[in-house]
Formats: structure tokens, C-alpha cells, sequence
């Protein structure tokens, strides 16, 4: 009928605008059904709803924004107050968890575990099936782990605990030079041993876990290297088994309980190791023991202050007391310094880097620096804190000068944070002499092949 009404062209253009405003009608309802699914638009009411509820959204929308604003502008300073480290209190994460221990009987002597009375045995025998793990990696230079760690928690003051990652950074650095393993240590592994004793409970742990270590070299948080170039003389020690840096006459003679220093020490792994460690421990578990002992330990010992047994006095005791069963084996080392006093040592840094050099180990350029009574993690320190920190900066700077002389910069001072070039780039770098010999030392483990 269209056909006869109209030409055929304009037939087929009806058609097509049909067919499109069929589309388009599609597209409108899909529409109006999206946006009553999405805003809830007339509850499925009648289409004025509809259009009056979308006027509605749209215009209370624009209405509330500026209190959408408002209320993000405050979210953000919230958000801005919480990421503040300063203001936040660190008390809300140190919270322990409820204590489940059993409470020790204190009527029961304290031990640091099972007795163990075949350990040369047990050891010898992994080392034979465990070729791989040598007890000693070349001739005279015999596989050693250096312990050290700190507290589970935080410094209680700021800045101690950037005090603890100079002195780890220390440790690694001559431990990497030394071919020496290293083991951080941050749990208390028996919570009646806190405190000066809480070493024992770890090295023993360690002993067992390890039998392809043939010295254990426990050093203190708060001792540095201040000499990168010394090797310790491994094979003075090959009859003995305990080393500290101490004096016979004031051990053995004095009775003096600074006759000696166990904040850092050298114990060979084996039986022997064991048995001092059972009867190290018993002045160790805090409470009444640890007081009355300490009162022994003030009443047998030269000098030694009122307080608890700690275990530097106790070692001292067990030696004077008990030469002949462990003497024989105990070497009280005094030619360098295992362990150096810094009150007499960090003031001579600059007169030692005009008179002498590194890899002597002694008076002339010390091991180690120790930093007794400065305890620059705790509150209080038995001196001025701004002494400590201050030599503490000088010991870590002057060992870490031996480090980065290596590659050329050196600290402006042994007070200074910053670092200058002592040594012009070049083209031919592997032909820059190694002053101190410590890029590629010779004294750095090397394992033998078996061929």
C-alpha cells in the first residue's frame, strides 16, 4: 500500500527512520532502567515519579556537596595527624600478650636445658657426615659466628636505637672482611635470664644448633671495631677454649671482678663449652637468686659495687674460686684489645691515626671499643649522655674510615657525619693500590678444595 502511495525511495527512508526510532526507544528504556536500579529513582513508581525523583537526586547532590567537601578536607587532616610517627604512642604496639609460662619451681636448681654429657661425640660424628660444613675452612682459621642482638623492644630513648644500627653496620663490616658468620638476636629465648645474662640461654642454643661452628665470639651491643685490618691470632688458642680479654694476677690474685670482661669473648664449641655454660648459669635467674648472689659475689670480690649477680663478677668468681678445674683452658688475652676500655682510648684516636695504622690491635690502634656504663639504649647511663653519643659517634667513625678509604672517601672528621674524596676517579680502577689491604684480604677465609 505504501508502495502505491508514495515512490519506492521514500518507502525504504520511512522504513529505515522507523527501524531507528525503534532503537532509539530500546535505548531509552534500558536507560531509564539503569538509573532506577543505580539511584532507586521512583521506587518502580509511575514515570512523573520517576522524573521527579531523578530532579531530586541530582539537585540534592549539588546541594550537600560543600559538606562532602567539608568532611573530606577533615578526613584528610585526620589522616595527616596519624601518619605522624612523633605524636604516636608507641605504647598502644608494645603491649605483650597475656603470659602463659609455667612459674618456674624455686626450690629446683636452674638449668639451661637437658644435660648433655656426649657432645665431642655427638659433634664429631656430624662433622664426619657433614663434609661440607668444616669445622675449620682452611688451616688455622677455624669457622666463627659472631653473636650479638639487642632487645625485643624499642630504644627508650630515640636515638638509641640509631646507636644500634651504627654498631650492627660495625659488626658486618669486619665480619664480611673476616669471613666471619654473624647472628643479630632480638628474643629474650628465657625470661629468667634477662638482663646481663641473657646471652647464656642464646649461646648454648646456638652451640647445639651449630656443630660446624668451632668459635662462638659473643661481643656486646655496645661494642665497636675500631681496627678492620686485625685478624685475631686463632692459632694461640688452639689449646684453649675460652678466651676474654682480661689479667691473670688480678683473676687469680686479686679476685677483682674487673679483672676480666665478658662483653666480648671467644668460647669454642664442644663439651667443655657446655659444662662451663651449666655452671655459669646458676647466679643468673632474676629474682632472690640473682640478689643474694650478687651479695656473695660484693662480699668475695675486689671492689665490686651492691648490686645483682651479673655475669662478668660471676666468671671472675667461678676462676678464682675453681682454678684447677677450668683454668688450664681459660686464656685471659691482654696483648690486644679483645675488649678496650673507651674512656682511655677514644680521646687518642687523632694521635694514633699520625703514629700509627690499622692491624695492630692494641693501645696503638684497638680492636675493639667498648662502651661500658654508656648504655645508650636505656634512659640512664652511669656518664653524661652527651659524652657518650659523641665518642661513640668518634669510635664509629674512625673504624668505618677504614671501610670507605677502601673506595676512596673518608669522614671530613671523626665528629662528622659527612664524607669527602680523598682519592680522583680513574679509568683503569683495579689499578688503584689497596693501602690498608682490605678489599681483597689475605686473611679472608677461603675454603680449601678437597683436590
Amino acid at each position: 500500500m505504501l508502495d502505491r502511495c508514495f515512490e519506492s525511495r521514500r518507502v525504504r527512508q520511512i522504513q529505515r527512520a522507523f527501524r531507528h526510532g525503534k532503537v532509539t526507544l530500546l535505548c531509552l528504556v534500558m536507560t531509564i532502567v539503569v538509573l532506577r536500579g543505580t539511584i532507586g529513582a521512583g521506587k518502580f513508581g509511575t514515570p512523573e515519579q520517576d522524573l521527579n525523583e531523578i530532579r531530586e537526586h541530582f539537585y540534592s547532590r549539588k546541594r550537600v556537596e560543600p559538606h562532602r567537601v567539608l568532611e573530606e578536607a577533615q578526613t584528610t587532616t585526620e589522616s595527616t595527624e596519624s601518619n605522624n610517627y612523633a605524636t604516636f604512642d608507641l605504647s598502644k604496639l608494645l603491649v605483650d600478650e597475656e603470659g602463659d609460662d609455667e612459674k618456674p619451681d624455686p626450690n629446683k636448681p636452674y638449668s639451661l636445658g637437658p644435660r648433655i654429657s656426649d657432645w665431642d661425640e655427638q659433634r664429631a660424628d656430624w662433622l664426619k657426615k657433614n663434609p661440607n660444613f668444616p669445622n675449620f675452612i682452611r688451616p688455622n682459621k677455624p669457622r666463627v659466628l659472631l653473636v650479638t642482638g639487642s632487645s625485643p623492644k624499642p630504644c627508650e630513648n630515640p636515638v638509641g636505637d640509631h646507636y644500634l644500627l651504627k654498631s650492627i653496620k660495625n659488626k658486618i663490616d669486619y665480619c664480611r672482611l673476616h669471613g666471619i658468620e654473624i647472628f643479630y638476636n632480638m628474643a629474650l629465648l628465657d625470661a629468667e635470664m634477662a638482663g646481663f645474662w641473657a646471652k647464656l640461654p642464646l649461646i648454648r642454643k646456638l652451640l647445639l644448633s651449630h656443630p660446624e661452628i668451632e668459635f662462638l665470639w659473643w661481643m656486646d651491643s655496645d661494642a665497636m671495631f675500631t681496627d678492620m685490618a686485625f685478624e685475631v691470632p686463632w692459632d694461640r688458642y688452639k689449646d684453649h677454649n675460652f678466651v676474654m680479654h682480661g689479667w691473670n694476677e688480678m683473676v687469680y690474685d686479686d679476685k677483682n671482678w674487673i679483672g676480666l670482661n665478658t662483653g666480648s669473648f671467644l668460647l669454642r664449641n664442644g663439651q667443655w663449652a657446655l659444662d662451663m655454660l651449666d655452671a655459669w648459669a646458676p647466679m643468673g635467674p632474676k629474682g632472690k637468686i640473682r640478689t643474694e648472689a650478687g651479695k656473695i659475689l660484693t662480699r668475695e670480690l675486689k671492689d665490686r659495687p651492691v648490686f645483682e649477680a651479673d655475669d662478668q663478677s660471676a666468671m671472675v668468681y667461678i676462676l678464682a674460686t675453681q682454678r684447677e678445674k677450668w683454668g688450664d683452658k681459660v686464656y685471659l688475652e691482654s696483648a690486644y684489645y679483645l675488649h678496650g676500655y673507651w674512656g682511655i682510648l677514644v680521646d687518642r684516636y687523632e694521635e694514633m691515626i699520625e703514629n700509627y695504622h690499622p692491624g695492630l690491635g692494641d693501645h696503638r690502634w684497638p680492636l675493639v671499643t667498648h662502651f661500658v656504663g654508656c648504655k645508650p639504649c636505656g634512659k640512664f647511663g652511669d656518664y653524661p649522655v652527651e659524652r657518650c653519643l659523641k665518642q661513640m659517634d668518634r669510635a664509629y667513625n674512625f673504624g668505618d674510615n677504614q671501610i670507605l678509604q677502601i673506595y676512596g672517601f673518608t669522614h671530613k672528621s671523626l665528629g662528622s657525619r659527612r664524607v669527602k674524596r680523598i682519592r680522583n676517579e680513574t679509568g683503569n680502577p683495579l689499578e688503584v693500590k689497596d693501602e690498608l689491604g682490605l678489599l681483597h684480604p689475605a686473611f679472608k677465609a677461603v675454603k680449601v678444595s678437597s683436590s
